[in-house]
C-alpha cells in the first residue's frame, strides 16, 4: 500500500499480522498530509509465501531495499 504525498510514514507489521492491520493509522496520517506506506513482510499477507528468509536480518534488508526502490527520503518508520 502506498497512498498520498508528503513526508513518508512507513508501517511495519509484526508476526503473524499483515499490512492490513495498519489501515486505521494509515488513514489518519494520510488525512494529515503524509505519504503512508505499508508492506507485507515476506511470508505474510500478500507477499510471497516462503520458508526461507524469515529472520530479522533478511527482514531489515528487505526494508532497506523497499526504501531504496521507493526512493524514500526523511521517512518515519513505525512498527510493532
Amino acid at each position: 500500500k502506498d497512498w498520498g504525498t508528503g513526508q513518508p510514514v512507513v508501517f511495519h507489521h509484526g508476526w503473524p499480522l499483515s499490512s492490513d492491520d495498519w489501515d486505521a493509522q494509515m488513514l489518519f496520517f494520510l488525512s494529515q498530509g503524509y505519504r503512508v506506506i505499508a508492506h507485507d513482510r515476506r511470508g505474510h499477507g500478500r507477499s510471497t509465501q516462503t520458508d526461507i528468509g524469515n529472520e530479522m536480518d533478511t527482514y531489515a534488508a528487505d526494508v532497506a531495499e523497499l526504501a531504496a526502490y521507493l526512493d524514500l527520503k526523511n521517512a518515519i518508520h513505525v512498527g510493532h
